[in-house]
C-alpha cells in the first residue's frame, strides 16, 4: 500500500507529470484508433480503446500490426 500512497502524492504534487503523460499518449491513441477504424479492425479498436499502456500498444499497432495484410475470414 505504501507504493499507492507515494504515487498519489507524486501525481498530486506534480500535476505537470500527468499533463506530460497525457500529451504523449493522446496523439498516439488517436492515430491508432483512426487506423483501426479505417482498416475495420473492430477487435483492435476495442483493445486500443480500453487498454492504456502509455502508448506502447498504440505505437506497435501503428507501425507493425496495421501494416500487415488483413485476413478475410
Amino acid at each position: 500500500m505504501l507504493y499507492n500512497i507515494n504515487m498519489e502524492q507524486f501525481l498530486t504534487g506534480n500535476s505537470w507529470a500527468l499533463f506530460i503523460i497525457m500529451l504523449w499518449t493522446l496523439p498516439w491513441k488517436g492515430l491508432a484508433l483512426w487506423k483501426a477504424a479505417q482498416r475495420n479492425d473492430q477487435k483492435w479498436f476495442i483493445v486500443l480503446l480500453l487498454l492504456n499502456t502509455l502508448a506502447i500498444l498504440d505505437i506497435l499497432y501503428i507501425y507493425k500490426f496495421s501494416k500487415r495484410e488483413k485476413i478475410n475470414s
